[in-house]
């Protein structure tokens, strides 16, 4: 099949199959005399698991190494487990910095008044770091 077949059969973008041949993920698809690549059955299964890894929140570099561990038949199933365990580690590690940030902002939120006073909490805290913005003028007008 051509890589817009491949595309649809593994449910990513004709882009992405080229990108992951390009960055190595995928082996070089075999090509016709005109140039034209060509997928078979076992090059859709490879896209689909990495699809699978990528939707899984894996980076490049993890779904690479699945794809590695996948491929070995002689690999421990306690590597994969690794692999798998530590990105659970490195999720539960956004979700609480996410939690943590959601938190905050409920929190001036609802310290903020919301109506026509200028004062703002989430403003406030915005700024405690940031340099002072620049003071607005208006133009000057020319003299004739």
């Amino acid at each position: 099949m051509n890589i817009g077949d491949a595309a649809a059969a593994s449910g990513l973008s004709a882009k992405m199959v080229r990108y992951y041949e390009a960055i190595g993920l995928v082996a070089p698809a075999l090509r016709t005399e005109a140039g034209y690549r060509v997928y078979g059955s076992d090059d859709i299964h490879t896209l689909r698991f990495i699809k699978r890894a990528r939707s899984l929140g894996f980076s490049m570099e993890k779904t690479g190494e699945l794809l590695q561990l996948w491929r070995d038949r002689d690999r421990s199933s306690a590597d994969v487990k690794a692999v798998a365990l530590e990105h659970v580690a490195e999720l539960e590690r956004k979700i609480a910095e996410l939690r943590g940030m959601a938190d905050t902002l409920q929190h001036l939120a609802s310290h903020c008044h919301g109506d026509h006073r200028p004062g703002c909490p989430i403003l406030r805290d915005l700024s405690a770091n940031a340099a002072p913005p620049a003071p607005v003028t208006a133009p000057r007008r020319r003299r004739t």
